[in-house]
C-alpha cells in the first residue's frame, strides 16, 4: 500500500480543505448524531450487499465470536492473525512488511533476541450514504477541530515530522521502511495526542506502582503520536481493499489515522476508512471503517500480580480492555476496546452523514 514518493510536509493542518471550526463541525456531528445510528452486528462485512443496510445502521464486527479470538479479550495473536487474514494485516498493520518488533535482554548474564509478542483488536463497519462518494469531503477530517470532536477525551497538538520517534531511529519496528511518517503528497498532519485515563483507573494504577519496584511504573495517561491523511491514490491497492471491503467497485478516496509510537500499553493503532461508490446506485456511497489496535502480549501475563491484592483483582488487563472490569467508564480508552472502537466508528459515521 505504500510506495516511494517524493515527500510533501504540510504541519498546520489536519485533513483540511475546506477548514471548519470545531463549533461548526460540531453542531454538524450533533445533527447527524441526533438522527441517531444503530449498531447491526454482523459476522463479516465484506458479505453484507449493497443496498441491504436501513438508513441509519452500521454493520459492525470485532470477531469476538470467531475461533482464533480469545473470547475473554476479543484478541487475536499477531502472528494467527497474519496467517488467517494477510489483507488485513497488509492494509491495517503500520505498513506492509510489519512484523512483531525484535527485542534484546539479557536473562542470567546471557543477551538473547527474541520477538516481542502482540495480540490484535480489530473492528470493521459498513454504512451507506444517500450521495455519492464525490460529494463527501474527507480532508475536513484533517483538521484538530474534528479530531477533538471524534473523542474529546483525548488533547492533540500539531507536531513536525521531525518530531516523530520512529523517523529519528530506523532500529525502531516503526520506522517505515518506505517513506517517513507525516511526509506524503496528500493532505497530511501530524499530531501528539494524551489521555488521561478516566474513572477509577488513575488511583488504582497509583495503588499499583506503591506495589512495584521503580523501575516498573505504570503511567495513568497514554501518549501517542499519530499520522492522519488522505491516502494517495497511488497507495491504495485497489484489488486489496475490494477483497478488504466486499465492495466491487473502484475506491473514490481513503482516510487513515495511524499510531506510530504510544508510550505503553500498545504498538501500534491504525483507524482506516474507505468510499466506494455503491455496485447497485453510483449515487449512493459505501464507507467501510475499520480499527486495529495492536496490544502487548504480555499484559496478560499480570494476573498473578493484581489477584495479589484484593483491591485490584478486577483490574486485570484482559478484562480492562475487554470492557469487562469495574474499573472501565467513560466513552473513551477507558471503556474497554469493543466500547471505544463502536464509539469512535459512530462518531466518523456521524461526521460522514454530516453535509
Amino acid at each position: 500500500m505504500s510506495t516511494p514518493m517524493t515527500a510533501k510536509r504540510l504541519v498546520p493542518a489536519r485533513i483540511l480543505v475546506p477548514t471548519l471550526t470545531a463549533a461548526v463541525l460540531g453542531l454538524a456531528i450533533g445533527a447527524a448524531a441526533a438522527a441517531g445510528f444503530r449498531i447491526q452486528e454482523v459476522p463479516d462485512i465484506a458479505k453484507v450487499a449493497p443496498g441491504s443496510l436501513p438508513a441509519g445502521t452500521i454493520a459492525f464486527t470485532d470477531h469476538r465470536d470467531d475461533s482464533l479470538v480469545d473470547p475473554k479479550t476479543g484478541l487475536i495473536r499477531f502472528s494467527d492473525w497474519a496467517k488467517a487474514r494477510p489483507q488485513q494485516k497488509r492494509l491495517l498493520a503500520l505498513y506492509p512488511a510489519y512484523e512483531e518488533p525484535s527485542v534484546t535482554a539479557t536473562v542470567n548474564g546471557v543477551s538473547k533476541t527474541f520477538k516481542r509478542k502482540l495480540h490484535m483488536y480489530v473492528a470493521e463497519a459498513k454504512l451507506e450514504l444517500a450521495r455519492p462518494p464525490a460529494s463527501v469531503d474527507l480532508t475536513r477530517f484533517v483538521t484538530l477541530p474534528t479530531l477533538e470532536t471524534m473523542d474529546p477525551a483525548i488533547k492533540h497538538r500539531l507536531i513536525g515530522p521531525d518530531a516523530v520517534v520512529p523517523n529519528k531511529d530506523a532500529r525502531l519496528s516503526a520506522h517505515n521502511p518506505d517513506r517517513r511518517w507525516c511526509e506524503s503528497p496528500t493532505t497530511t498532519i501530524c499530531v501528539q495526542s494524551r489521555y488521561q485515563f478516566e474513572g477509577k483507573l488513575p488511583a488504582a494504577i497509583m495503588l499499583l506502582n506503591k506495589l512495584r519496584d521503580s523501575g516498573k511504573q505504570i503511567a495513568d495517561h497514554l501518549e501517542f503520536q499519530s499520522e492522519v491523511r488522505i491516502v494517495p491514490p497511488a497507495d491504495i491497492d485497489q484489488a486489496a481493499v475490494a477483497a478488504l471491503t466486499g465492495v466491487d467497485t473502484p475506491v473514490a478516496a481513503a482516510l487513515e489515522q495511524t499510531i506510530v509510537h504510544v508510550n505503553q500499553v500498545m504498538q501500534f493503532g491504525k483507524v482506516l476508512a474507505v468510499l466506494q461508490p455503491s455496485p447497485a446506485d453510483p449515487n449512493r456511497t459505501i464507507a467501510s471503517m475499520f480499527v486495529a489496535l495492536a496490544v502487548e502480549s504480555d499484559l496478560f501475563e499480570k494476573r498473578k500480580e493484581l489477584e495479589g491484592v484484593p483491591v485490584l483483582r478486577n483490574m486485570v488487563p484482559a478484562q480492562v480492555l475487554a470492557g469487562n472490569s469495574s474499573f472501565n467508564t467513560g466513552s473513551s480508552i477507558s471503556a474497554g476496546l469493543p466500547s471505544y472502537s463502536r464509539n469512535r466508528i459512530e462518531a466518523i459515521a456521524a461526521a460522514l452523514a454530516a453535509r
